[in-house]
């Protein structure tokens, strides 16, 4: 009897619930698919946290129902930063604050004057970034010190849906090290950061790594569901790009960086360890964690999620729109400019008329660039913008990390853009692959088979999802 996998992949646009195996390579299946909703409540937008849980469980009932005692396991990957409070009796405070929330402007600039700016990147070697989550609690502090006041425990996006399956509070590693609160010289939580913003010392919890089995799901959520057979409860990667990253088609000894392509960029490479100093500070370069216990060394960029707004803009004039179709008539355009993708201007949602195309609309004007019209138009600079820092970072990524990059694997939904996967291999100079597709599921459902000792380790899922073939390769004009 094959043994299955339920990864539950949760994007900043959407979720989904997946079967996965790993007898016969790697095969997977979509349960149910879901927008991962969010909303404002006055002026503060927040996830719609209870929702996506709804949607999970439907998910894993559906898995049970069609696969039965197959089903070995649940682990869960989100986006990183985010955080639920729990209070004494392990209930919610509040749903999550959402990273693009207004709450954290200004507020970096605000901490550099409390804790300097050196010291916040020696402690951590996280780019700076206002919405990681040390400027969002810094942000609570100022805004709601009730809810802080209230709770005994914090808990990120994937370690608070873990506790729900589950009932075992723990912080997983690579998702903790997305914060800016965690030492990864020393492996904890960083004191004087803590201090800084008078963070209760208890609220953190103890950081376990990628592939923990937590127990099995909880009693009462087993009851709910009808599920008569224990199914374990996995700390896999928890941060989606971790999970991505373990799915990276490398072979070991390649010098090769990775780029997770979709809502945001994330490009770097794979270090043992952290590299934190001044020419990785001045690059502003991460030290992230690695499901494998090591760390990826990368910068975030602002990625497709400047086409996403726009296309929710064009969409609510009754434009429809498809991604596929609109990346093959933005290769028939001439490119009108390159845009600024890291331009802070396109960080936040749009509002009334304050819309991403009219924004991209503005920065042409500023810059003296003909205007774009068709979406295409938009889209084609958009894409220009990202393969030209695609093609900076991994020059920063080289130099800081002291590296040599040969190739670049693109993962993730961005991996299907040929145009833009063409433009990228021109703007650096290297070869490209890209491929999987589905590289955070591929990770989530690996770090359970090795959690459940189907597979040795990273190495042995990367060999299957070569093996597996479907990877294209870009070579530069």
């Amino acid at each position: 009897m094959p043994k299955r996998y339920v990864a539950v992949d949760l994007g900043a646009e959407s979720g989904r619930v997946i079967v996965g195996s790993v007898e016969n390579g790697f095969e997977f299946e979509v349960i149910n698919r879901f927008p991962s909703r969010n909303t404002r409540v006055h002026a503060t937008l927040h996830w719609d946290i209870l929702y996506i849980f709804s949607k999970i469980k439907e998910g894993l009932k559906g898995a049970v129902e069609k696969y039965g005692d197959e089903i070995v396991s649940i682990g869960v990957d989100t986006w990183g930063v985010d955080y639920g409070l729990l209070d004494s009796k392990g209930a919610l405070i509040g749903n999550l604050v959402h990273y693009r929330d207004d709450r954290t402007d200004g507020m970096m600039e605000r901490l550099f004057d409390k804790i300097g700016k050196d010291e916040i990147y020696r402690e951590t070697g996280i780019q700076f970034m206002q919405i990681n989550t040390l400027y969002q609690l810094a942000a609570e502090a100022e805004h709601t010190p009730q809810r802080l006041a209230a709770a005994e425990r914090l808990l990120f996006t994937p370690d608070l849906l873990n506790y729900w399956l589950s009932g075992v509070a723990v912080n997983e590693y690579s998702i903790s090290s997305t914060s800016q609160l965690f030492n990864p010289k020393t492996g904890s939580w960083s004191l004087p950061l803590t201090e800084a913003i008078a963070l209760n010392e208890g609220l953190l919890q103890p950081v376990v790594h990628s592939g923990t089995v937590l127990g099995p799901l909880h009693p009462k959520l087993a009851e709910e569901l009808g599920i008569k057979h224990e199914i374990k409860v996995v700390a896999t990667a928890g941060h989606d790009t971790a999970a991505a990253v373990a799915a990276v088609p490398s072979k070991a000894g390649e010098k090769s960086a990775y780029l997770s392509s979709g809502t945001w960029s994330l490009l770097g490479v794979e270090l043992p360890e952290a590299v934190i100093d001044a020419e990785s500070a001045a690059a502003n370069v991460t030290n992230e964690g690695a499901a494998d216990g090591g760390i990826r060394f990368l910068k975030n960029i602002m990625g497709l999620w400047i086409l996403q707004e726009c296309r929710r803009s064009w969409e609510a004039e009754g434009l429809s729109i498809d991604y596929g179709e609109l990346a093959a008539e933005a290769a028939r355009e001439e490119p009108l400019f390159v845009l600024d993708v890291d331009d802070p201007r396109f960080l936040k949602p749009g509002r009334g008329e304050d819309t991403m195309p009219n924004r991209i609309l503005d920065f042409a004007r500023e810059q003296g660039f003909s205007l774009p019209e068709r979406p295409s138009q938009f889209a084609r600079v958009i894409f220009e913008g990202l393969a030209r820092a695609y093609a900076e970072v991994i020059e920063k990524i080289s130099r800081a990390g002291k590296t040599e990059i040969e190739v670049l694997h693109i993962i993730g939904g961005g991996c299907q853009n040929e145009l833009l996967n063409q433009l990228t291999a021109d703007r650096a100079g290297i070869p490209v692959t890209a491929g999987p597709v589905e590289a955070t599921a591929l990770g989530n459902i690996m770090y359970q088979a090795i959690a459940m000792g189907e597979l040795k380790d990273q190495n042995e899922g990367r060999e299957r999802i070569r093996n597996a073939g479907g990877i294209a390769s870009y070579t530069p004009s």
